[in-house]
């Protein structure tokens, strides 16, 4: 029993790890292939178009990972996703023609689906319910450390030759020495009965649409908040690093309400964390008038909203298990694609009707996911309780 349960945090610890080095490569090379098209003279659609390949391998992925995890096992398939990334990030350099960089764009978007998605299935099935909570928190925060760090290593190492391509493929291969140590601990998973992601996604549809909210406003504030700012007469350095501050908080903050969320009803803690959010962006245009005061909503705001998302993953993995949690997730992967898609999309639109449009766009989608969310709990009591009558 000593050695099963020390196996089972060393496997939390590596999945934790890997999830900070799966950020970073993520994130890093993102930024790269379009740095480097740019510098091929290649256009902003062509460039825009290649990004999306990275969609058509998530879209692939979902109907192929629960079979995959079923016949290969969790570890051999994490592990052969892994090592295909570092593999096609070497390619990268040293293919000449553009054209065949969709082709790999598309394996590796299959690669990082496959990594996101049975990550977060691995830790979720090693954990108990009593911990769930903190331990995806924690996993939470080390994913967007890695995504910050990303662009950071790539500021130092430039976007010129094989150099940071091969960092990128170096840090996929160190994680794949913590996830082969020996002594890890790896669930099994059963043939799945279905395979296609809409039944799943049918099955938890608050955890989808969670998923597409995160996806929406994260994508969005990323894309617009330094152009909100600079529109209220911040400077360009200045309003870069709103981003900085809600990022922070997005990490420091997960490990708190990963706390509260093994407390209290995670249900209830997740329409308070919505209810919040919205509220927290309606202040917005009034906090950015003081410089001071941004930077402590902003990070206060990252963490709350990112909690979300934390919560919504531990509470699918205290509902479902086996193969039927590596299903959810994939589809939680399809829904994630399309928000990222249309958030940048809905919050362009707003902030051109109105100059706080992206305020707008982001207080009423918590405030929709929040009524969501009490709709579905109220439903979900009633039918508990059954006819009073």
């Amino acid at each position: 029993m000593p050695s099963s349960a020390s196996g089972g945090l060393a496997a939390r610890l590596a999945i934790i790890a890997m999830a900070l080095v799966f950020g970073l490569t993520y994130s890093l090379s993102a930024t790269l292939i379009a740095l480097d098209l740019a510098a091929r003279q290649v256009s902003e659609s062509v460039i825009g178009a290649n990004a999306a390949m990275h969609a058509v391998g998530v879209l692939a992925m979902a109907f192929l990972l629960p079979r995959m995890t079923a016949a290969l096992g969790i570890r051999a398939s994490v592990i052969g996703a892994l090592v295909v990334a570092a593999a096609v990030l070497c390619l990268f350099p040293a293919l000449p023609f553009i054209g065949l960089w969709f082709a790999l764009r598309v394996v590796l978007g299959a690669a990082s689906e496959t990594l996101f998605v049975l990550s977060e299935t691995w830790l979720n099935a090693l954990s108990s319910d009593a911990t769930r909570a903190r331990t995806m928190a924690a996993y939470t925060a080390s994913l967007s450390i890695g995504f910050a760090l990303g662009p950071l290593i790539l500021s130092f190492a430039g976007s010129e030759g094989f150099l940071p391509y091969g960092i990128g493929a170096g840090l996929a291969l160190l994680a794949v020495l913590f996830i082969a140590a020996p002594g890890i601990r790896t669930p099994l998973f059963e043939r799945p009965a279905h395979t296609n992601p809409l039944r799943y996604m049918g099955l938890a549809p608050v955890a989808m649409a969670a998923t597409a909210l995160n996806a929406a406003v994260e994508t969005a504030g990323l894309t617009f908040l330094g152009l909100y700012a600079i529109s209220l007469g911040w400077a360009e350095a200045e309003a870069t690093q709103l981003i900085t501050w809600m990022m922070i908080g997005a990490v420091l903050l997960q490990l708190p309400i990963g706390w509260l969320g093994d407390k209290m009803n995670r249900i209830t803690l997740i329409a308070i964390l919505a209810g919040l959010s919205g509220l927290g962006a309606l202040v917005w245009p009034w906090a950015l008038q003081m410089p001071l005061l941004s930077g402590v909503l902003l990070f206060i705001w990252g963490g709350l909203f990112v909690g979300i998302y934390t919560m919504m993953l531990a509470i699918v993995g205290s509902r479902f298990s086996g193969s039927d949690i590596v299903g959810i997730y994939a589809g939680m992967g399809l829904v994630w694609g399309a928000g990222a898609l249309l958030g940048p999309l809905l919050a362009g639109g707003a902030m051109q009707a109105t100059a706080h449009g992206l305020v707008y766009f982001i207080a009423l989608a918590c405030f929709l996911f929040m009524a969501a969310v009490i709709a579905a709990r109220s439903r979900q009591r009633r039918a508990t309780d059954g006819p009073t009558g």
